[in-house]
């Protein structure tokens, strides 16, 4: 049994924690959280111990994972990994750049597994696409894009739009299409009641030529989780939530240049359902398969870092309105 905590109780860590009580292979030690209500009723939900302090919890843990405000994040997984601890840290792995470089740094150094929290990689509808990108079944991939939108997050106090949902997708579009040569970002803020950026548009240029452009905002009075991709062959439609992917394609018949209303056109759609998991389940049961077979996790602490230089330059791009390149 691999010993686990979770630390943070917020709207993530408890579900870490539900999922972490239920995995056969884990034993959920306990749950850390400096409110020590939130702490106790929480433990008490999930019949571990409630801790107040993390590094009490550490003492007991093989591994553990971190659902705290992003500013916090270096310093707890760096005490983890100094303790000789494995990590896996809610996305985005830090608020800055030389944060996360440490951490990869010192993963390497400790060969201890650091795992970012980038939950759609594990989502069934992002498998299917990159085993079918894989196997050519859509062709050559031209555009990738993205919407992920809808009301605002009462939870988010500490980030922005960018941040928190836009480093879901970049890091996505960094999955199936390759590493990122530049960035140009528009975004602003529309509710006053807000620190940060609540809408963004993102273009990604790929070192391979594909463009990429990421639609977020937290303005919508619906919810959209969606993937689209213009490939030579295909264009194909996944939707996060559903977990479904819809491929199309069409064929031209003969055309008749003097009735140009009626062109006729041949379509060809299919829907596949795939079978649902939750994919903070896969995220969790990959981090443990990594710590027990000794390989790299999915997403690993270079995933996060270099999903969070993306979101840095996109942050930079819109408040200097110029194209960042990715260094």
């Amino acid at each position: 049994m691999l010993k686990i905590g979770v630390i943070g109780t917020g709207s993530m860590g408890k579900n870490h924690a539900r999922i972490c009580s239920e995995l056969e292979q884990v034993e959920l030690v306990g749950i850390a959280d400096t409110n020590r209500e939130t702490a106790k009723k929480v433990a008490e939900k999930f019949d571990t111990k409630p801790f107040f302090d993390y590094k009490e919890l550490l003492q007991e843990v093989d591994a553990a994972i971190i659902a705290t405000p992003t500013i916090t994040h270096h310093d707890i997984a760096m005490d983890l990994l100094n303790r000789g601890k494995h990590v896996l840290v809610e996305k985005p792995i830090c608020n800055r750049v030389e944060k996360a470089q440490t951490l990869t740094k010192k993963s390497e150094e400790t060969g201890l597994v650091l795992a970012a929290g980038h939950i759609e990689r594990h989502n069934p509808a992002v498998k299917f696409i990159k085993d079918a990108m894989q196997n050519k079944r859509f062709g050559e991939l031209i555009t990738i894009t993205s919407k992920r939108v809808s009301n605002f997050p009462g939870r988010i106090k500490d980030v922005g739009v960018i941040f928190d949902f836009g480093v879901h997708d970049i890091d996505v579009m960094r999955y199936l299409a390759g590493d990122v040569e530049s960035v140009y970002a528009r975004a602003g803020k529309f509710t006053e009641n807000i620190a940060y950026e609540d809408h963004a548009n993102i273009v990604l240029n790929f070192e391979n030529k594909i463009c990429g452009i990421v639609e977020v905002n937290w303005l919508t009075p619906t919810k959209i989780r969606k993937l689209f991709l213009t490939c030579s062959k295909n264009f194909v439609e996944a939707d996060y939530m559903s977990q479904t992917v819809t491929i199309s394609s069409s064929s031209f018949k003969q055309i008749d240049e003097m009735d140009l209303f009626r062109v006729p056109i041949e379509y060809n759609t299919n829907q596949i359902a795939l079978e649902k998991r939750e994919p903070l389940r896969n995220e969790i049961e990959d981090f443990v398969a990594a710590i027990k077979q000794n390989k790299q996790p999915l997403a690993t602490g270079v995933d996060g870092l270099l999903a969070l230089k993306i979101v840095e330059a996109a942050t930079t791009s819109y408040k200097n309105g110029v194209e960042v390149r990715i260094l």
